[in-house]
């Protein structure tokens, strides 16, 4: 390694560990905002009423979850939600979750409908993946059962 090169590295990392400890550079300040009242809310209505203003929704046959039908660890369950819709939002929800909101993408008007995550479950349930689209929303789920639960079960 140069001696130049490491002496730049040295002050970069002092100058922005000064600016984080003076206050001028703050976490917070780079961080998205999130419905905190949603993903305290303990039904799926309540949740999606929080979100989207409203808990009505139909059953779409245009909505594709792809879970496990069995996962052996509810810490990690991967999961991806696809639609054919011109999709504003994909909400993912655990039904039987204490707190059912797992996620929710907000997603740009240029976007596919397609997002893929990891959630937790504590226990078998219903996973309910919610499209908004035209200002509805329409859902599919499939039940995914646990053998592990990972929400402290």
């Amino acid at each position: 390694m140069k001696r130049r090169t490491f002496l730049r590295g040295t002050i970069a990392t002092s100058m922005v560990g000064v600016a984080v400890s003076a206050g001028m550079l703050s976490p917070r300040a780079v961080l998205a905002a999130w419905p905190e009242s949603s993903f305290a809310a303990k039904k799926v209505a309540d949740a999606l009423n929080s979100l989207h203003g409203t808990s009505a929704y139909t059953d779409s046959g245009d909505i594709k979850i792809k879970a496990p039908d069995i996962a052996e660890n509810g810490a990690v369950v991967p999961i991806t939600v696809s639609t054919g819709a011109n999709a504003e939002a994909i909400t993912v929800l655990v039904a039987e979750n204490p707190q059912p909101l797992a996620c929710n993408f907000e997603l740009a008007s240029n976007a596919q409908g397609f997002v893929s995550t990891r959630i937790k479950m504590g226990k078998t349930s219903d996973v309910v993946a919610v499209v908004k689209s035209g200002g509805k929303l329409m859902s599919a789920k499939k039940t995914v059962k646990v053998t592990i639960g990972g929400c402290g079960g």
